[in-house]
Order: structure tokens, then sequence, then C-alpha cells
């Protein structure tokens, strides 16, 4: 195995805007309860569509947490984005004066797989509807995928590296593993992290390629992952970002490391390629372990990429046995996102923030709406089960074949 390196990346901070909460203790209230916030898709203009359900975010109001300047010239992924940076740099005890007088130390990385479909819809309609003088001079950026990236920096004042990942819905993890990679380097903060805002009609139709998609009606079945009725994928809004720095440098500051991204790995195996899947995503496990230094029974749980399609969850059962051996059928597995939704790449970017959260408080947090497991699997339903965790997998594949895998440790476990 690898030997570890020598400048080590906490997790610090973490906010999170997501579908069942604002805050990180909401989030994590609702989290370790298993409950399921999906419901009828509840925005104007998706009526007729047959997307029937999602994970909304309610009660975000972006006027309470961006400027008016920033608010018109970005689009709704990028206000939770804000909002959500803010929340992460807050809890990481990063203020503005902290970072004003070092502005080049601190960089930001996002992934997005959507981009500003709602910003974007608006500016066409006035473009068809009323002609160019119309359409705003935003357009231009608010749709674009780096849009979070570019307006989290400005408006923050960072200079450090920033970048966007445009890897499927595993850019989520390879963005947190980029990151990581950039504070070995020797930047000494990165923000990073993705939300989207994938539910304005254009952004919705555009979705309905996708066979992968649910269009069961009944919130409750329409996304079940590891059953054998298991019918496709919920899609949600909302995401996290997290502060990660070096572990050093945490403790200098008198901050807590929460966590360490230990180790990170990618592969690609073809769009809807979910039988070649399991290999790819194994040889992604086998990968991350390896940067990480530990061994598959070290691995104390397992958040899921829980696609919910027959095929792509047999896939993933069997590359955690193969990457894994014989703990892979008795390690805990968990998929939180049966109760917000699928939010592409900000899926497992909750992910690892509920991983963090799990291991701080000795939780593995239920599967909502999943009870009848039909794979070799110790899928964690019902509720919440205690366990001593030091170390977690995340797992995440996107429609378009890519796969990857992270390992958490956690802060105390791995602050020697």
């Amino acid at each position: 195995m690898s030997e570890p390196y020598p400048r080590r990346a906490a997790v610090t901070g973490i906010g999170v805007v997501a579908p069942n909460g604002t805050t990180v203790e909401a989030f994590w209230k609702a989290t370790q309860e298993g409950m399921s916030v999906l419901d009828r898709v509840s925005r104007e203009g998706c009526e007729h569509l047959p997307l029937r359900v999602a994970g909304e975010v309610r009660g975000f109001e972006p006027a309470g947490a961006v400027e008016e300047r920033f608010l018109v010239q970005t689009d709704r992924f990028t206000h939770f984005a804000m909002a959500a940076a803010d929340l992460a740099l807050e809890n990481a005890r990063l203020g503005q004066a902290d970072t004003d007088d070092a502005p080049f130390s601190v960089g930001v990385v996002t992934a997005a797989g959507s981009g500003g479909g709602e910003f974007g819809q608006r500016e066409l309609q006035r473009l068809w509807g009323k002609g160019s003088r119309f359409v705003g001079p935003y357009q231009s950026i608010a749709w674009f995928y780096a849009a979070s990236t570019g307006q989290v920096s400005i408006r923050r004042g960072f200079k450090g590296p920033c970048s966007v990942v445009a890897a499927d819905e595993a850019g989520g993890l390879d963005a947190l593993a980029h990151a990581a990679r950039a504070v070995r380097r020797g930047t000494e903060v990165m923000v990073a992290g993705s939300t989207e805002a994938p539910l304005a009609p254009y952004s919705m139709v555009c979705q309905l390629g996708y066979e992968e998609l649910s269009t069961v009606e009944d919130p409750a079945h329409a996304y079940r992952p590891f059953t054998d009725r298991a019918s496709g994928f919920v899609p949600a809004e909302g995401g996290a970002m997290l502060v990660v720095e070096e572990v050093a440098s945490a403790w200098e500051r008198g901050v807590p490391v929460r966590a360490t991204l230990a180790g990170h790995a990618a592969t690609f195996t073809g769009a809807s390629c979910w039988e070649a899947s399991r290999e790819g995503l194994a040889e992604a496990i086998r990968g991350a372990l390896d940067e990480a230094g530990c061994a598959p029974e070290e691995i104390d749980v397992v958040f899921a990429d829980a696609l919910g399609v027959p095929a792509a969850d047999r896939a993933e059962a069997l590359a955690i046995a193969d990457a894994l051996g014989a703990h892979g059928r008795r390690v805990p597995v968990t998929a939180p996102k049966t109760g917000t939704g699928r939010g592409y790449c900000a899926a497992p970017v909750l992910d690892t923030a509920a991983a963090v959260l799990a291991m701080e408080h000795g939780l593995v947090p239920p599967t909502p709406n999943v009870f009848d497991i039909c794979h070799d699997l110790d899928l964690v339903t019902g509720r919440a089960r205690a366990a001593e965790l030091r170390t977690a997998l995340v797992l995440s594949r996107g429609l378009m074949g890519s796969n990857s895998a992270l390992v958490l440790r956690h802060g105390a476990a791995d602050a020697s």
C-alpha cells in the first residue's frame, strides 16, 4: 500500500442546503431519523411532464443568503453554492478577515451536471417572446457549469487555484479529491463541493431522456434501490460545500479535524453500461483504499451510489463484494439519498457530509423507503444503527459512465 502523504487534507467545515435541511443540524437530524422528503414536483410549468416526484429544497430564500448584485447574475444552483460555502466557512471558523490576509492561499473547486437551467430558460423565453434586446447580459455566464466556482471565488475574494470538474455525477467526489490534492501540493484551504438545481421545466425535459429516471407517482415508492421494485432514481436539487485544509494548519488554528480525505480513485466504463460498472467501481474502490493505505476490513460503513436500476444495483453490490471480499457482505451499507433524491453531482457530496457526521455521532443512518432488500448487502433500513465508525467509503457513478470512490477517516482516527 502507498505511503501516507506528508500533508493531509482535513474536512474542517460543512455547509448544506438540501431538501431535508438547509443547515447541517437540520440535515443530520432528518438523515439520522431516516426522514423522507420526496414529494410531488411543485414547480410551475412541470405539471404536464411524466416526472412526478423529486427532492425540492423548500424554504430557502436566496435574498436572505446572497447579496442582490450576485443574485441577478446567477442561477438557483449557484445561490445554493454561495449559501452553502458561507455556512461551511463559518463552520470552519474562517471569517472574511482570515482569508483577506492571504487570498491566494484559498481556492475553490465545484462539480456540476445540470448548470443554470432555470436562468437559461428564463432568458430563452425572453429571446423568443420579446426579442434579443430583452436577453440579459448574464445569460452568457449564469448557465455555465463553472459559474458556482467563479461566483464563490469572486464574492469571497479567493484567488487560489479554482476549477470545475465535469465528470458526470461522480464529479462530486472527484471535486473533493481535486481539493484534497491541491491541499497536499501546498494550498492552505480549498472550498469544495457541488450544488444542483435541475428542476426547472427546461432541465426536467432534458432529463426525460434518461432511461434510469423514475416516473413512479407515489413518493414512497418512486426511489427504492436494492429492492425487486426498483424503478429508477428520483432527481433532487441542493447540495453541500466543504472546507478542506491541511491538518497541521487546522490544529494551529485550534479547529477540530472532522475527517480526513484519505484516498480516492476514479474509472470510466461507458454510458449506462451497468454490468461493466461492476468492474469499474470495484477498481475505483481498490484504488481509493490503496491511496488511503487502508485494508478492506477497515471500512466501517459504505455510502452507496444506489441508482435504483436493478442491473446497476446488482453491479454495485457485486463491486463492493469484489473489492472488500467477505467483509463486503458484512459491512453496513446505507443510502440516505433515497429520502432526499439523487442530486446528480451534489448527491455524493451530501453523502460525504453525512459520512463525516455519521462518524462523529457513531450512527449509520438508515435508507428511507427501502425494506425488501434483494441483494447480498447489509443495507441499514428502518432506523439508524449505532456503530463505532472510524473509516467510511463513499461511492458514486454517473449515467454517462464515471465511477468514483472516496475513503474518509474520522478526525480522531487519523490525528496521529
